[in-house]
């Protein structure tokens, strides 16, 4: 149910066509809430359906040429009431976290090198996201409330980059110092 309101949401920030949102997706939200152009495309037309937003008109409608949405006050209340919903955290659902577990039972070959990729994605991220810190929200400037909130998110991002660096420094180690079936331990 989230993605309408990732949609929502963006939309409301700023008026945009298909494309426009899709890009946004793929430089902002898509930070913390991922989605292809498919899914968005779709989920446009949905929420268009629902009386949600609607395409702004133009002064010479053609073919082919990108539409516009907006966000009709229907879909405003809607964000508004999904925003003060009361929702549980998900539990965490990580594939490397589960072939680490699966790798207690039938070994660990290639984990390491496994590990030390996802460390340099991690370290990557990171630093997009202190970029992006650096950038929109410079020390000493008064932000408003919308930015704050914003750099919130931006925050939380940082903060699980740093939580999975940490861990995989105290994970490689272990997996290092572990043998694949048929190895003799270092």
């Amino acid at each position: 149910m989230s993605l309408p309101h990732a949609i929502l949401t963006a939309l409301l920030e700023k008026p945009s066509s298909g494309l426009a949102l899709t890009r946004r997706f793929d430089r902002s939200i898509g930070y913390f809430w991922s989605a292809t152009h498919q899914q968005i495309y779709r989920e446009l037309g949905k929420l268009e359906e629902a009386g949600l937003i609607r395409a702004l008109p133009t002064e010479v409608p053609a073919r082919g040429q990108k539409k516009e949405f907006e966000v009709l006050p229907a879909g405003r209340e809607e964000l508004v009431r999904w925003v003060g919903e009361s929702q549980d955290p998900k539990p965490i659902r990580d594939p490397l976290l589960l072939r680490l577990r699966a790798a207690g039972v039938v070994g660990v070959a290639g984990l390491a090198a496994e590990l030390r990729r996802h460390e340099e994605l991690h370290r990557r991220q990171l630093a997009v996201y202190e970029a992006i810190e650096a950038r929109d929200f410079p020390p000493g400037r008064r932000a408003a409330d919308e930015d704050r909130l914003r750099r919130l998110v931006l925050r939380s991002g940082i903060e699980l980059e740093t939580f999975w660096l940490r861990w995989l420094a105290e994970a490689l180690p272990e997996v290092s110092d572990m043998s694949a079936p048929g190895e003799e331990r270092p």
